[in-house]
């Protein structure tokens, strides 16, 4: 028997947010999930803080509506909603401990317990062993998850989170990212997540938005967004995608399409299946998925197959071994090989070929933006 529907915990209609003559949120449509992660991602500028600004009351829009467990809070005061923002910045009363920060909005409320209600806050951020320090004692991943302690024992509908990671170093940047994944199921609250750094979304997020001028371009499960973008800026934002233009020649169950004189494939689950023979379309490969073919190596049945091409660049990264491949007027092509069983003998100046299995191509419609690779 599958699980009932989660009801939404916060949902956006036709949100629209103009400064002066420039729109910085288009036309907004979101429903997330009761008790989801929810990541809002793209570059700076995109409209992903504004959009969260709007949700927490910091801003209006200028058109639209925005609900938070149903209820219309498009013109609510934003310390009547009920939301807590995480920003990058922890903004910790330096001269107060650590559990007095947490109280300190429950005490404003006035609520009963405050102490046990902000010791059991640090309790769910594994802090309570460090409640009678100060901030300054603390380091930025410690200082960071009381932010989100203080936030989470106000039990805010949603909890937003503004480039909260932004701060730390890589290392703790990565264990944070697993710290606040463990921390959202614990509690169980919808945690809306503002970033531009697409791992971070991905080990996170049950969903991701990705926004481009001021829009959504898609949004699904990350397996989802990766494995099967949309559009080039969803291929080349969330992870990289060597993109190609060719002509369908046939279409089906498997579309084969002409690049500069090659026949590629795609399956018709993996593209578009709406255009028909003559239409211009792009396809896609992660470079993970390509293999670099040499002296005259065979591909193995049902590859794509493009080339040959000249080997301009080899960087070893530990984990594996990254090529770059100019197949001339293709432009130049990306891939990881794994270093599973040791390095492969392949120099900058080879002439190599590249394959990759049919069902790991993706279809995208039309010509790239400006026309060019």
């Amino acid at each position: 028997m599958s699980a009932p529907p989660r009801r939404a915990s916060l949902e956006l209609w036709g949100v629209r947010k103009e400064f002066g003559a420039f729109t910085a949120v288009e036309s907004l449509d979101l429903t997330v999930p009761e008790g989801s992660f929810f990541a809002l991602l793209g570059p700076s500028g995109c409209g992903k803080t504004t959009t969260l600004r709007m949700v927490a009351g910091l801003e209006q829009p200028t058109s639209g509506t925005i609900s938070i467990g149903g209820r219309d809070v498009t013109g609510t005061a934003a310390f009547r909603r009920p939301v807590n923002t995480v920003f990058q910045s922890y903004a910790l009363f330096p001269h107060m401990t650590v559990l007095d920060n947490v109280a300190f909005g429950l005490r404003r409320k006035r609520l009963p317990d405050v102490r046990a209600r902000a010791r059991a806050g640090l309790e769910t951020v594994q802090l309570a062993h460090l409640a009678d320090r100060r901030p300054s004692q603390l380091s930025g991943g410690q200082q960071q998850r009381v932010a989100l302690a203080r936030a989470l024992v106000n039990s805010p509908s949603v909890l937003l989170l503004d480039e909260p990671l932004g701060a730390l170093d890589l290392a703790l940047r990565r264990e944070m990212q697993l710290e606040l994944k463990r921390i959202q199921a614990d509690a169980g609250i919808t945690f809306v997540h503002v970033t531009h750094d697409q791992e971070e979304a991905m080990t996170m997020a049950d969903t991701v938005a990705v926004m481009n001028e001021g829009r959504v371009e898609q949004l699904g499960p990350p397996a989802e967004l990766y494995e099967l973008p949309s559009t080039a800026f969803v291929a080349n934002f969330l992870g990289r995608s060597n993109l190609v233009t060719g002509t369908v020649v046939d279409a089906g169950d498997v579309f084969g399409v002409d690049v500069a004189g090659a026949r590629l494939q795609v399956p018709a689950s993996r593209g578009s299946t709406s255009v028909g023979a003559g239409a211009v379309v792009q396809l896609g490969v992660r470079p993970e998925k390509v293999r670099i073919l040499q002296d005259g190596g065979e591909p193995t049945p049902g590859s794509n197959v493009l080339g040959p091409g000249k080997v301009t660049d080899v960087s070893f990264t530990g984990v594996s071994t990254q090529y770059q491949v100019d197949l001339g007027d293709l432009g130049v092509h990306e891939v990881f090989a794994q270093n599973a069983s040791g390095i492969p003998d392949i120099r900058v100046g080879d002439a190599v070929r590249l394959a990759w299995d049919v069902d790991h191509t993706f279809g995208l419609p039309g010509d790239p933006p400006g026309g060019g690779q």
